[in-house]
């Protein structure tokens, strides 16, 4: 069957890319007229939202990829790395606004407001709508990682209106360099957040959402299990999340029902960690006599 709904979000995402286009342009143009290092810092930032909407643009349509015997796991790691190459940009543009920011110190330029604020203006609508197409999709780290490209670009553009009305008030021109020190903070901030996440995914560790422990006393409590070692949680995107242990079983005059307790731990998993890929192996004796970690 025609996934619409798909269709429809990858056709948002492209909206979003051709807005984000004509931002950067406008503000390049506004940034290089007015002498605005912080109009030039937010037009970084929307190129920043261009490169990292094609990314997800690719991402999404690499992530539907069925499974092939050589990527038995499909292609949805994709959403990963874009989501990396996202947020490494971020930091990227961050330090190359603090180091221009540094430049000017000794020597602010001219500005002219008007432009600048017209621009910014601008930006800062063009940078809502595109935040309002893509909100739907927020739940996969890879969208979401444009997402808060366009939501700190918001708050850049936001930054920049103020500190024109603040330079137009008093005349302190150094206000549009602490404005792009600012822009610069909350760029890093949020580039570091999402880093940190596709990290904890690729090295594959427990998903943020799910306790360990809990997991595991919820298969001991499932009856006819009396040990669970070799536990393995960890997810290859930001939803799918697997799992794979082994149980002992307590048998029942040599017999043991192995089918109904898996079907049984598998329903657990299910209504409460919404779990739904598992492997798990029965045993009637510990075979690999390892801990619940597999750490020995």
């Amino acid at each position: 069957m025609h996934d619409h709904g798909h269709d429809h979000n990858v056709k948002n995402i492209g909206w979003a890319i051709l807005i984000n286009i004509g931002i950067t342009v406008a503000e390049v143009i506004g940034g290089t007229l007015s002498g605005s290092l912080a109009l030039l810092s937010d037009a970084g930032h929307n190129l920043s939202d261009v490169i990292s909407l094609a990314l997800s643009f690719l991402g999404e349509k690499l992530s539907e990829k069925k499974a092939t015997r050589r990527h038995t796991f499909g292609f949805k790691r994709t959403e990963i790395f874009t989501a990396l190459i996202n947020s490494l940009s971020l930091v990227g543009i961050a330090f190359f606004i603090v180091i221009e920011a540094v430049k000017r110190i000794s020597s602010p330029p001219e500005l002219s407001l008007w432009l600048m604020l017209g621009v910014a203006t601008i930006g800062l609508l063009g940078n809502l709508f595109s935040m309002v197409i893509l909100r739907k999709k927020e739940g996969n780290l890879n969208v979401k990682a444009a997402y808060l490209h366009l939501f700190y670009d918001a708050i850049s553009s936001v930054a920049v209106i103020g500190s024109g009305l603040l330079i137009f008030l008093t005349g302190w021109v150094i206000v549009d360099l602490a404005a792009s020190l600012l822009i610069a903070a909350l760029v890093l901030w949020s580039g570091l957040g999402v880093i940190k996440k596709t990290i904890h995914i690729f090295m594959q560790g427990v998903p943020e959402h799910l306790e360990f422990d809990k997991i595991l006393q919820d298969i001991l409590h499932v009856p006819g299990v009396s040990s669970v070692h070799g536990l393995h949680i960890w997810s290859i995107d930001s939803s799918d999340v697997f799992l794979s242990c082994h149980i002992c079983i307590e048998e029942s005059d040599g017999k043991a029902d192995t089918d109904r307790i898996i079907q049984n731990i598998n329903g657990v998993l299910q209504q409460n960690h919404r779990i739904h890929h598992t492997v798990i192996q029965a045993e009637t004796r510990n075979l690999c006599e390892m801990g619940v970690l597999c750490d020995k």
